[in-house]
C-alpha cells in the first residue's frame, strides 16, 4: 500500500463527523476562513477542494458555522496581508493560512492574534510565534531525493534543479534540503536552476530555456508539479531522459508508467497531500474548542514508489494529484502523536 494513501474512498467516510466528546467546548457558532495565496496548479485546486469538503462536513455536523475560503489573485505578500486584515474586520474567529512568505506576513498575523483570532498556518507556514504551524517536512523530502539518486548513480553526476514559488517557506525548505543533499553526496553537482512555480507549463518553458546550455544531466531535483513539464522539455529537445523526481501529479505518474512499460524507466515520487488543508480545518476547530494543540504539528508526506505506482494511478484523478484527506478523528490522532513527541 502507498504510505498514507487513502485514495478513492468517499469523502463522507474520510471526513465523517466524530463524537462530540472530541470537543472541549461548543464551536457550532464559530466562523473560520482560509487565506490562500495561490491556486495556479492541480495541487492547490485539490487543496481547496479538500478544504471545501471538510468544511461542508463540519458545518452540517454543527461543528462550525462556516468555513469560507479566499484566494488572492496574485502571489504578492502585500495582497495576502490585505486579505488577512479584511478577514479580521469581517469578524472571523480563526484564520487558516497557506502563506506567500514565512516572514513578510507576520505583522498582519500578529494583528489578527492581538484581536483574539486564532491563526493556523499550513503548507506555506509562517514564523510569527502566535501562529500554529502544520508542517510537511519539505527539507527532508528534498534530502531524500538525493538518497534515491545516490542509489541510482553511486558515482554521482550533473543535476538540474527546479524551484517553486520564490519567497515561500516551501521553496526555502526544499532548497535547504537540496543543499544538505549536495553536502551528503558531493559526487552530485547542480549545473542549472530554474523557477517552475510548481506548475507543469511553467516548468516546461523554464527547462526548455536552459537545456541548450546544459551539459548532460542524470537527474532532476524539484519540488512537485513540475516533473511532467520537465520530461516534455527533455523530449522536445531530443535529450536523453534523466531520472526526474516526481511530485504525485497524475500526469507525472501516467508518464512514468508509460515510460516504465516502454523502457523500464524508474523513479520516485513524494509530496505533501493536498488534503493537509482538511487537517488544518480540523486543527483550527480543535483550537477554537479549547483543546491543547502543539504549536508545531508535523504531517507525513505521501510517497509513491515503483511498487505502488499502479495503485496510485488507479485512484488519482486525471489532471489531478494523489491525495489523502483527514477526518476530525484522524486529525485528533495526529495532534496527539505530536503532543507526545
Amino acid at each position: 500500500m502507498v504510505k498514507h494513501l487513502i485514495l478513492g474512498a468517499s469523502i463522507a467516510t474520510l471526513l465523517g463527523a466524530t463524537a462530540l466528546s472530541a470537543q472541549a467546548a461548543d464551536t457550532s457558532s464559530k466562523r473560520i476562513a482560509l487565506s490562500n495565496n495561490y491556486a495556479g496548479n492541480s495541487w492547490r485546486q485539490a487543496m481547496l477542494q479538500s478544504w471545501a469538503q471538510a468544511g461542508k462536513i463540519a458545518v452540517s455536523g454543527k461543528q462550525l458555522a462556516s468555513a469560507d475560503s479566499f484566494t488572492t489573485p496574485d502571489k504578492e505578500v502585500t495582497t495576502q496581508a490585505g486579505q488577512v486584515q479584511n478577514l479580521v474586520l469581517q469578524g472571523y474567529d480563526a484564520i487558516a493560512i497557506d502563506a506567500a512568505s514565512p516572514d513578510a506576513l507576520n505583522g498582519a498575523i500578529k494583528a489578527a492574534c492581538d484581536a483574539h483570532i486564532a491563526v493556523i498556518s499550513f503548507d506555506g507556514v509562517v514564523s510569527e510565534p502566535c501562529a500554529y504551524r502544520i508542517i510537511i517536512d519539505y527539507k527532508t523530502i528534498s534530502e531524500r531525493q538525493f538518497d534515491y539518486l545516490a542509489t541510482r548513480f553511486p558515482k554521482g553526476g550533473n543535476l538540474l534543479e527546479i524551484r517553486g514559488v520564490a519567497g515561500t517557506s516551501i521553496d526555502n525548505a526544499f532548497h535547504e534540503g537540496m543543499l544538505a543533499g549536495l553536502a551528503k553526496y558531493p559526487q552530485f553537482k547542480i549545473v542549472g536552476s530554474v523557477e517552475g512555480d510548481w506548475d507543469e507549463a511553467t516548468a516546461q518553458k523554464a527547462v526548455s530555456s536552459v537545456l541548450s546550455s546544459l551539459p548532460s544531466v542524470v537527474g532532476v531535483v524539484d519540488q512537485g508539479g513540475d516533473g511532467y513539464g520537465a520530461a516534455q522539455a527533455f523530449q522536445a529537445a531530443g535529450r536523453p531522459e534523466p531520472v526526474i523526481i516526481m511530485g504525485n501529479r497524475q500526469d507525472e505518474l501516467a508518464w512514468w508508467k508509460q515510460e516504465h512499460d516502454k523502457n523500464g524507466y524508474t523513479t520516485w515520487s513524494a509530496s505533501s497531500p493536498p488534503g493537509v488543508s482538511s487537517a488544518a480545518l480540523w486543527v483550527t476547530q480543535q483550537v477554537l474548542a479549547g483543546k491543547a494543540v502543539p504549536h508545531d504539528i508535523v504531517v507525513p508526506p505521501l510517497e509513491i514508489t515503483q511498487a505502488t505506482l499502479d495503485e496510485a494511478l488507479k485512484t488519482a484523478p486525471v489532471g489531478g494529484v494523489a491525495n489523502v484527506t483527514y477526518s476530525q478523528e484522524a486529525t485528533i490522532k495526529i495532534i496527539a502523536a505530536n503532543t507526545h513527541k
